[in-house]
Parts: C-alpha cells; sequence; structure tokens
C-alpha cells in the first residue's frame, strides 16, 4: 500500500516513464497500481492510496506475479515435509483459498440424488488394490543402516494422451537415429517443435475437451491415489501446459508409495463426463441455423424457426439416464508418461530446485506458451493456438455454460440475459484455452493456511527483522475498514476508487516515482538490519520508519 501524498517531491518523477517503469520492475514495485481515495472520517482527511494490482500474469506485472510465485513457493515448502499432523479449525470453511480434491464419495453425475448410475469401473480400465485407510496425513519414516531417520516425499508429473504426432526432436532407437515423423532432423531451437506434423488428423476436440475438464481428472487420480496408499496424502499441484498446449501436471505429494504404484493409479483414473450430447452444434453461423431466442412468456429457449421449447438441463440428463445404450460424452484419461521422483527433506538443494521447477511458469498464461506477442510466432504456432482456441470456445464447460445452446439444451438455471454462444467463463478465452479452474491446487491439509495467512507470515519475519534492528515497519491495516469511530461504530476509514480526470490524481509517473523511492529507502533499511543482525550490534536508540526517513529527505 503506497500513500502518495507526497508524490510532488520526488526526485525520480524528473525521468521519463519507462525508465521509471523499469526501476519499479527491478525494485519489485507493481507498475499498474490502483488508486484510491481514503477518507478519514474522525479527521476529515483525505490521501490517495495505491494498491498492488495483484496480477500473476508477467506479462500484466512481473512485480506482483514474482510476489505471487515466492508466496506460492512459501505455501509449498511449508506442506511439502511436515512431520506432524495439522490440527484444522471447527470452520474448514476458512480456508477458501485453497483447492482440494473431491469428496472420496462422489460420484459420476451432476446431481447423484435424481440419477443413479452404476459405479462399476470401465472393463477398459485396470483394477486397483484397495488397502486400509489410515487418516494420518504425514509419510512414514524409514530407518538407514546408519540409524538415520528420512521422510521422504514424491514429485510426480501426469501428462495426458496423444492427440495426434507432432513434430519432436530425433531421437535414437537401439543406437541408431530416429528423425521426426516429418523427415526433417530439427534443432533444440525450431519453432516448429511440438506443433502437430499434419493439423488436420490432429485431435483438436478431444484436447479441447481434456482441458475443460483436466480439474476432474486431476481429483479421480488424487481419490485413487489415497485409497491405494492407505492415507489421506495431501499435495501442491500447479498445472501447466507443454509445449503442444495440452496441459499436464506437477504435483508435490507428502510421503511416499512405489514407483510402480503410482503408474498404474495413472494408468487406472479416468473421468467420465455424463452430459447430453455435444457433438456438432445444431445452431450457428456454420450450420446456417440461426440461434435460439428466449420467450418472456414461458421463460425458456425456443427454436427460432419451429417455435419448439428448447429441452432443459434436468430434462436433457433425464433423456441419458433413461437410455440403456447411453455413453459418456467425454472419458479423461492420462498419458503414459508419468515421472516420479522422490524428495527427502534434508537435501535442501533437491527441495529448493524442486519448487522452483514447480512453479517455475505460474506467470505465464496457458495461451503464452509460445510467447505474449502474437506477432512473434511462428506461423505453425499461431495455426495450432488457433484451432485449438476454435473448438475451446464453442464446447461446454459447464451444465450452466450459454455455449449449450448451440447444441440445442438449455443450459441450468438459464434465465433470458444469456446470449447463446457467448459464456462469460474465462475458459473460453484464448489466454486459458479452456483451463478455466486455478492453476495451482492445494490440498486442505497441507498446511492449513489461507494465501492470506502465508502472506502476515512472510510480513511478520520482515517486521521482526527490523524491530531488531529499531526500524518500525509500516501498519499494512492502518487504513482498514475494519476499523470502527469511536461514536457509532461505522467504517473510519472510507474507500472510493480514483477516476481517471480526477484533476488531484497523480500520474502514473508520480505514483511510480514515489514507490521506488520508498522501496529502496526501505531495503536499505532491512539489509542494514539484517547486517546487525549478524553482528549482534545494538540498534538505533530511536525507532524510525522508512516512510519517516522518506518524507524527511523530501522535505530537505
Amino acid at each position: 500500500m503506497t500513500n502518495t501524498a507526497t508524490h510532488g517531491r520526488i526526485t525520480l518523477d524528473r525521468f521519463p516513464l519507462d525508465v521509471v517503469q523499469d526501476l519499479a520492475i527491478t525494485n519489485g514495485v507493481c507498475v499498474r497500481p490502483i488508486l484510491n481515495r481514503v477518507v478519514d472520517t474522525e479527521t476529515g482527511t483525505e490521501r490517495i492510496v495505491g494498491v498492488s494490482c495483484g496480477s500473476t500474469l508477467i506479462s500484466k506485472c512481473p512485480p506482483c506475479a514474482e510476489a505471487n510465485r515466492r508466496l506460492r513457493m512459501q505455501q509449498c515448502r511449508e506442506g511439502w515435509h511436515r512431520d506432524t499432523e495439522l490440527e484444522l479449525p471447527a470452520d474448514t470453511d476458512q480456508l477458501e483459498d485453497e483447492d482440494q480434491a473431491e469428496p472420496e464419495d462422489a460420484g459420476t453425475d451432476e446431481e447423484p440424488t435424481r440419477r443413479v448410475r452404476s459405479t462399476r469401473r470401465r472393463q477398459d480400465a485396470p483394477d486397483l488394490p484397495r488397502v486400509p485407510m489410515d487418516k494420518r496425513t504425514v509419510g512414514t519414516t524409514f530407518r538407514a543402516p546408519n540409524g538415520k531417520t528420512y521422510r521422504p516425499s514424491m514429485f510426480i508429473t501426469l501428462t495426458l494422451e496423444s492427440y495426434g504426432a507432432t513434430h519432436r526432436l530425433p531421437y535414437r532407437v537401439k543406437g541408431k537415429l530416429v528423425p521426426c515423423s516429418c523427415g526433417v532432423d530439427h534443432s533444440p531451437t525450431s519453432p516448429v517443435l511440438s506443433t502437430p506434423v499434419d493439423p488436420s488428423t490432429y485431435d483438436y476436440r478431444r484436447a479441447a475437451l481434456d482441458a475443460l475438464h483436466f480439474s476432474k481428472g486431476v481429483d479421480r487420480f488424487v481419490q485413487n491415489l489415497r485409497r491405494c496408499a492407505g492415507y489421506k496424502a495431501q499435495y501442491f499441484a500447479v498445472v501447466e501446459p507443454q509445449k503442444r498446449l495440452a496441459p499436464h501436471l506437477h504435483m508435490a505429494v507428502r510421503g511416499t508409495v512405489p514407483r510402480e504404484l503410482v503408474r498404474q493409479v495413472a494408468a487406472a483414473t479416468y473421468h467420465q463426463v455424463w452430459w447430453p450430447d455435444h457433438e456438432t452444434p445444431l445452431y450457428s453461423s456454420q450450420t446456417g441455423a440461426d440461434l435460439p431466442v428466449w420467450d418472456d412468456g414461458v421463460e425458456r429457449f425456443l427454436d427460432p424457426t419451429t417455435g419448439a421449447l428448447l429441452p432443459t438441463w434436468d430434462d436433457a440428463l433425464d433423456d441419458l439416464a433413461a437410455d440403456p445404450g447411453s455413453r459418456p460424452a467425454h472419458v479423461v484419461r492420462f498419458g503414459e508418461q508419468v515421472d516420479y521422483k522422490g524428495i527427502v527433506a534434508d537435501s535442501d538443494a533437491k527441495v529448493g530446485k524442486a519448487i522452483g521447477y514447480l512453479t517455475k511458469y505460474l506467470g505465464k498464461a496457458i495461451g503464452e506458451t509460445y510467447g505474449d506477442d502474437r506477432a512473434d510466432l511462428h506461423p505453425a504456432q499461431l495455426d495450432h493456438l488457433n484451432r485449438l482456441h476454435e473448438h475451446v470456445k464453442v464446447l461446454p464447460c459447464s451444465p450452466a455454460c450459454a455455449n449449450w445452446l448451440l447444441y440445442g439444451v438449455t443450459p441450468k438455471d438459464a434465465t433470458g440475459s444469456l446470449v447463446p454462444g457467448e459464456c462469460d467463463s474465462k475458459a473460453h478465452d484464448r489466454e486459458h484455452l479452456g483451463l478455466g479452474g486455478r492453476r495451482v491446487l492445494v490440498s486442505r491439509q497441507w498446511t492449513g493456511k489461507t494465501l492470506t495467512d502465508h502472506r502476515a507470515d512472510r510480513a511478520e519475519v520482515i517486521r521482526q527483522t527490523l524491530a531488531a534492528a529499531g526500524v518500525e515497519m509500516d501498519d499494512q491495516t492502518a487504513l482498514s475498514v475494519a476499523q470502527t469511530t469511536s461514536d457509532d461504530e461505522q467504517p473510519r476509514f472510507i474507500w472510493t476508487p480514483v477516476r481517471p480526470g480526477d484533476e488531484d490524481a497523480p500520474t502514473q509517473k508520480e505514483v511510480l516515482a514515489y514507490s521506488v523511492t520508498k522501496r529502496i529507502r526501505w531495503r536499505e533499511q532491512y539489509e542494514a538490519a539484517k547486517q546487525r543482525a549478524r553482528d549482534g550490534t545494538s540498534p538505533p536508540d530511536k525507532p524510525n520508519s522508512a516512510t519517516d526517513q522518506l518524507a524527511a529527505s523530501s522535505a530537505a
């Protein structure tokens, strides 16, 4: 949080905006701060405060994206090799920041109370062993011959199946060099690597469906892994795109099970999508049929030509359940490529390297796999991305998706405000390419903390270091809306956004100049505090803060 009250006295605002922006990125200052006007109802004073944008993408704000990545690294490290059981609060809803695997008794239907399907496994999926379940969440220990005790954990990587041949580097089979199936020996820097050899035969529809339902496949994998491992394995997982634009999963798992068992679980895991048929759109510009229209009288969507009512979502599912020959609209499976590594807590270098690899691409969007500037993409890359997006943007992402109207089905809980084929879910965006959910999936008992808790932990470490050196850290909650007045318990501070064109609003360059100057001064104090802690020297007699010293130096 940045108070811009003294922005006019900061010397950095003499430099061009691009220079100040570069300085902001170098010093970890948000380059897209959100300005707010804060009024103190007790004193009547007001100030303009800049708040970090909080973007997780490097292409939008590199400092905020890096801050998010480091926060996730802390979260991963804290829970990976935990050796004591976590005591969760009675109200587990406090952990709303974190994802979790589906409950182990979850069914395969959207509404299992209305429609019951057989839970018999598919005949083309291998069976899995079932072992007694232990409530523990920490891994077991192993004692070496030298008496040392180890508590290893796992680093697992899962991929999806192939959708068609892609360009690849030459490889050796029994000593013979085998080129790419296109006949060309590609160099490691070739831009066509991982793009389809023949885009016309590449299964883009299945690739798009797998991306849209990837999170459900991950849920099933965790469910099966826990059943076979015999304990409630906790995980920290990151969803990333491969070069072929298919999602894959890196997963840090607490505890360990045999490598072969993990491969068996991956091979036996599947997720069936029991949705109405959506193979071919019935209404679109390609078919020449006008889009369904909403009738206010019956509050339903109609066929624009015949006037017939489109089946509701429940009707469509009832018809599907009544058909003995019905099949799932799609089945998500994992590919044969499963990577497994054992990680020991005592190996700081391996743990740090694995966490860095796990979070390496958190700051890149799925659609930025080849680069964030479309003008720089190779024609093969651009064509591959466009073809995949064409399928992602018209396939339904959920029961309530507006795209269902293209297939002649009324979405769940539909209203007249729906526009056929224009779902507002980010899963259909070019930036996400089907992955509309969270990129980081964390089980509830990984650390028992939300990201807000982890952020507070990091701030407390800094505060203690500064306090030991006699430096007071700025109170980040000083202007909180939770503070109330003493008279009527109304919020003391009123926040309103600063609108473009406001006369007293500082420019972006002035805000960045103030923030950079403050960050540099704060970092100097922090490094000095750490040095004094190492040397054992005493802090100054009078505590000070970065803000106070900045204001004093600016006024001088």
